[in-house]
């Protein structure tokens, strides 16, 4: 179609569509071009009118109708005319039908449907487009001549017109060819419709239709619609014309309790402080002090936890609608391209057939292969890894076509075949069982060929190793060799089994060379951004550790639900999975699932700005990590009085001066992008733009532009030139070997110098943690992002089971939060006069604050222990209205906990285990990371902690019982001690002074229980089994013990205590 035919609309599954011409074309086709003479819904002859003149039934469009089926129409039917929905009129000689009376002359299309005087758009749209007809299919087809144009016009996107989508990429343009019809402009668009050769299913169809539409309008069709932004009042139009997402508000009778139970606690707490302020106990004046200092800091660490919880929603995509807006039947799919980042480091730490496996799933997507480019990053220069990867390209080969071909989940062998599912299930292809047998026999060969790797790879040679023509491998020395780029599957080869072509898989591992910071993994994730902008240069961008792989391999279709809907996804620069895991035991004894945060906090965040970036399972936007702001949206023009004073007059053209000139500057931006996206990398050489310099100034300004833009992203042109095509593709008049020697270049080791990599660009140096400083800027820049939570998780990782290495995990997040804390990006006093919201600065806030509750909650555990062994306690004896606000605040703590596990769908053991482990990683991993982070940040100390593994067996989570010993035991074990040692020196206290010291011992022991059974999972890792007992218990046995009779001595609890010496009257006369 050719860019005339003006606005069409219809449906592609429906086989619907309307065009009409644009003001200036011709109006509709005489009748003398239209070829029928043969009635289209009996077959018969149209036949004559009784004046002997040809029977045109329809006026309007002359549709050829025979008088019998036209009589019938009229008596039977709609009254209408199957191709234009005009209501036919009632010609001499026919009789008279209801309606004629008070219509005749004028077309009927308000009464076709029964609408009352209070109808909807939403259902009036509904049914003004349906139908299952077409109309013109003999029409024109004696007429080769007739052009089809491709709108013009906006196009009409959820009831808003949005002119700046290409129209070949609309939904409502047809994938098949349809001859367009003309029609009259001034008619409404709900007077022509869709013909049909088959009167009985187009009757069935819209008695069907008109049964659902009141069924429908009797039941609140709008229910569960979000009413706010640009998601209200959505038609029910054909489906591609509909959003490709919507939110879903959490119900009101959920949230709204939530939320007042909420603002009633903070009303309890301030009575509870004023009470605990105005109320020392004097008698412990500095217990109490301590305990009161601990409380604030723990009320001021809730509010930052709980009030950006205030908005959650979910959300619900549309693949369906998604296919029939870009993928349309009988044309190239038009789904953006995206780039997969891959980032692993030791095979030994990271065993290769689990990045296998995950990149056998990327490369297994369900996604046209086209558009999927896979890059394994090998920051460890690892031949192992690379032998690997070429054993894998090789597997998915066969692994692809078969994934494919039965549409199998997950598409990751290893987890697949160990499924404990009824693997026939939905299945239906003979071959079935037999290829499946045989691909599980060829993908346990294929780990035996991995398994080989790794076994060879143990004993590293003298000479180190060597490649197979002889040649030595580059990374022999880990610290110190050159960039490595090997693409194993591409357009040029590596085709499937089938003969299918692969999506692209490239083997990358940047240089390396002493003197240099690398930046770890933040670092190696910039190396790809840079090499896949070269080579392939896809909008977005999706980075998954090693060990997390495909669960769903629709995953990215969901991702782009909301990053290709022309309405809300400009302003998206990330669209966030949540982490799933295999492998827990089902109890998740240390918290590893992490239900809470994914699917409480994040859910909350994600009706402010948008969740965190958690550092996987993450589809970016390219163009929002270079740095750039996000779009503004597009204000109404402002409405001008000439009722104004004349300076205020001249104030607005000052102000429309400056508006116009920043309008202009971005105007010459934009032509000089498009100038240079127009060119090829090798016509985009310095040396050529410096020739067309001389004697322009244009060219002077474009050179300038030039030196701005190399000084920010580096010195490489093709890259520089790649930055300037938002909708990504690959710069033309590039051979791929220039395009390798690019990529090679950008991956140097000093390229980043003097240039914004890791300060404005990229993901963000600073911290360990580099996720979320690199979330923290993008939402600066005025971004919002998006939490994507599928029913079918859509990656799936590996977690650690064993007690030790979780603290480990949870220490290197903690210190990444340290430095964020301690560095010029703090969101306390970073980023202010950007785009980013209150709310969603309060939750970062809280992201980099919360290691240094570990200080406050270490003493406040402390103190039951402390309480118990003197005797003394934080609070004086409780009045009646002391004792209602410490009930009152406890029943608001667990009603806050009641009420959002109701809305949030999170189970009690895992918003309790959460709990615990707060308290363990926070009097262990977050408070050494709080002394590790400012060691780090002042000092320039760099610690670490390590772990010496024992072996365990090979049980199901055996793991779980393996007993690794590290420093980070120590504070919570010594916390265990004291707090047992107080509970038994209290209670031997009680039991010897009587029942009257029985009242004030119940309040010490609930404050000191409260402690041992939130460290209560960490009391189960560290004993282990039942049947077997570490060594190291043994050793801290024989220590408590020790302590114990130490304090027994000191304590002397069978002697009564008093003041004084105890007189009494014997009753003798001494005298």
């Amino acid at each position: 179609m050719e860019a005339s035919a003006g606005l069409v609309a219809g449906s592609h599954n429906r086989n619907e569509l309307v065009v009409i011409r644009r003001d200036g074309e011709s109006g509709p086709r005489p009748l003398q071009q239209l070829s029928g003479q043969v009635c289209q819904i009996c077959g018969d002859d149209v036949g004559l009118t009784v004046d002997g003149d040809l029977f045109v039934a329809c006026n309007e469009c002359a549709f050829p109708i025979c008088r019998t089926c036209y009589e019938y129409e009229r008596r039977e039917g709609n009254q209408v005319c199957p191709q234009c929905k005009t209501r036919f009129k009632r010609l001499k000689g026919c009789p008279r039908v209801p309606g004629d009376e008070e219509e005749d002359g004028v077309d009927d299309l308000e009464h076709e449907f029964e609408w009352g005087d209070d109808h909807d758009s939403l259902y009036m749209a509904e049914a003004m487009l349906h139908g299952h007809m077409s109309y013109g299919r003999q029409g024109y087809i004696n007429n080769p001549h007739v052009a089809h144009p491709l709108p013009q016009v906006p196009l009409l996107t959820n009831g808003e017109m949005v002119d700046d989508i290409p129209p070949e990429h609309h939904a409502l343009v047809p994938s098949f060819t349809v001859q367009p019809r003309s029609m009259d402009p001034s008619k409404d668009l709900a007077s022509y419709g869709y013909g049909s050769v088959a009167w009985k299913e187009r009757m069935e169809s819209w008695k069907q239709k008109q049964e659902k539409l009141q069924m429908t309008r009797s039941h609140g069709g709008d229910k569960g619609w979000d009413n706010n932004d640009d998601e209200s009042d959505l038609p029910l139009m054909d489906e591609a014309r509909q959003p490709l997402s919507r939110k879903l508000p959490i119900s009101s009778s959920k949230i709204n309790p939530y939320r007042m139970i909420i603002l009633i606690r903070l009303v309890v707490a301030g009575f509870f402080f004023h009470y605990r302020v105005t109320n020392p106990a004097k008698d412990a004046y500095p217990l109490w002090l301590i305990s009161v200092i601990c409380e604030i800091w723990f009320a001021v660490s809730w509010i930052l936890d709980q009030f950006p919880k205030w908005l959650p929603i979910e959300r619900e995509t549309y693949l369906d609608r998604l296919s029939l807006r870009y993928e349309k039947e009988g044309q190239p799919s038009q789904l953006a391209s995206i780039d997969i980042f891959v980032s692993t480091v030791d095979p030994m730490k990271e065993p290769p057939l689990i990045t296998a496996n995950t990149v056998l799933s990327i490369l297994a997507v369900d996604y046209p292969v086209e558009k999927v480019s896979c890059y394994v990053s090998d920051d460890g220069a690892a031949m192992l890894t690379f032998e690997a990867l070429s054993e894998t390209s090789e597997f998915a080969k066969k692994w692809v076509p078969f994934c494919k071909k039965f549409n199998i989940e997950p598409r990751a062998p290893e987890w697949y075949f160990q499924q404990k599912i009824d693997y026939l299930k939905d299945k239906v292809h003979p071959s079935f069982i037999k290829e499946r047998r045989a691909m599980k026999r060829e993908y346990e060969e294929f780990k035996v060929r991995i398994n080989a790797l790794v076994a060879k790879a143990q004993k590293v040679p003298e000479e180190g190793w060597t490649m197979q023509d002889g040649t030595p491998w580059p990374g022999n020395n880990v610290r110190d060799h050159p960039g490595m780029i090997q693409v194993f599957l591409g357009q040029s080869g590596g085709l499937d089994i089938d003969g299918n072509e692969l999506p692209r898989l490239v083997y990358v591992s940047r240089e390396k060379r002493p003197g240099f910071n690398h930046h770890k993994k933040a670092g190696a994730m910039n190396a790809l951004v840079r090499v896949s902008s070269v080579l392939t240069n896809a909008p977005y961008l999706l980075n998954v550790d090693c060990d997390h792989y495909f669960n769903n391999s629709k995953a990215i279709r969901e991702a782009m639900c909301f990053m290709m809907d022309p309405l809300v996804g400009k302003r998206v620069c990330y669209v966030q999975f949540p982490q799933r895991f295999d492998g827990i035991d089902r109890h998740d004894r240390y918290a590893n699932r992490n239900i809470v945060f994914f699917d409480i906090n994040m859910k909350g965040l994600d009706g402010i700005q948008g969740p965190i970036y958690v550092g996987t399972g993450c589809v970016f936007r390219r163009q929002a990590l270079y740095g750039t702001d996000a779009p503004k949206k597009k204000k109404p023009p402002n409405r001008t009085c000439n009722c104004w004073p004349k300076w205020c007059c001249c104030s607005c053209c000052c102000t429309g001066g400056r508006k116009k000139k920043a309008a202009k500057a971005k105007q010459e931006k934009k032509r000089f992008s498009s100038k240079i996206a127009e060119n090829g990398a090798p016509a985009y050489a310095l040396d050529r733009i410096e020739e067309g310099t001389k004697g322009n100034e244009t060219e002077k300004s474009n050179m300038t532009a030039v030196q701005k833009l190399e000084k920010k992203f580096g010195q490489s042109p093709v890259f520089v030139a790649s930055t300037l095509l938002e909708n990504g593709g690959t710069l033309k008049g590039a051979t791929p070997a220039s395009l390798l020697k690019e990529a090679i270049h950008v991956i140097s080791c000093g390229y980043e110098d003097k240039t914004d990599w890791g300060k404005e660009i990229g993901w963000i140096y600073g911290s360990v943690t580099e996720d979320i400083l690199t979330g923290f800027k993008m939402h600066c820049h005025g971004w919002r992002s998006i939490y994507c939570v599928p029913s079918l998780a859509a990656f799936k990782g590996s977690a650690p089971l064993n007690l030790s290495d979780r603290l480990h995990q949870v220490l290197r997040w903690a210190l990444g939060s340290v430095e964020i804390f301690l560095s010029k990006h703090c969101p306390l006093w970073y980023g202010y006069g950007g785009g980013l919201k209150w709310l969603e600065r309060m939750s970062y806030i809280n992201a980099t604050i919360y290691p240094w509750t570990s200080i406050p909650l270490l003493a406040y555990c402390t103190l039951p222990a402390v309480c118990l062994l003197t005797g003394k306690f934080i609070t004086p004896e409780l009045s009646n209205v002391a004792s209602l606000w410490f009930l009152s605040l406890f029943i608001c703590i667990f009603a806050t906990g009641i009420l959002e596990m109701r809305w949030s769908g999170v189970g009690i053991d895992d918003w309790w285990r959460n709990e615990q482990f707060w308290v363990i990683g926070g009097v262990s991993s977050h408070l050494f990371a709080v002394f590790q982070g400012l060691l780090k940040v002042l000092a320039g100390i760099d610690t670490s902690f390590t772990v010496t593994s024992k072996g365990g067996d090979d049980e199901d989570f055996s793991e779980l019982y393996t007993f690794k010993w590290t420093t980070l035991l120590i504070p919570p074990t010594t916390l265990l001690i004291v707090n047992f040692i107080g509970v038994v020196a209290g209670v031997s206290n009680a039991i010897n002074n009587g029942y009257e010291s029985w009242g004030p011992l119940f309040g010490k022991l609930f404050f000191s229980f409260w402690v041992i059974v939130h460290l209560y999972p960490f009391l189960k890792g560290l004993v282990g089994r039942q049947n077997r007992t570490p060594t190291i218990v043994i050793v801290w046995s024989i220590l408590l013990a020790s302590i114990f009779s130490l304090l027994w001595v000191r304590i002397d609890p069978f002697l009564p205590k008093s003041d004084g010496p105890l007189l009494e009257e014997c009753g003798l006369d001494c005298n």
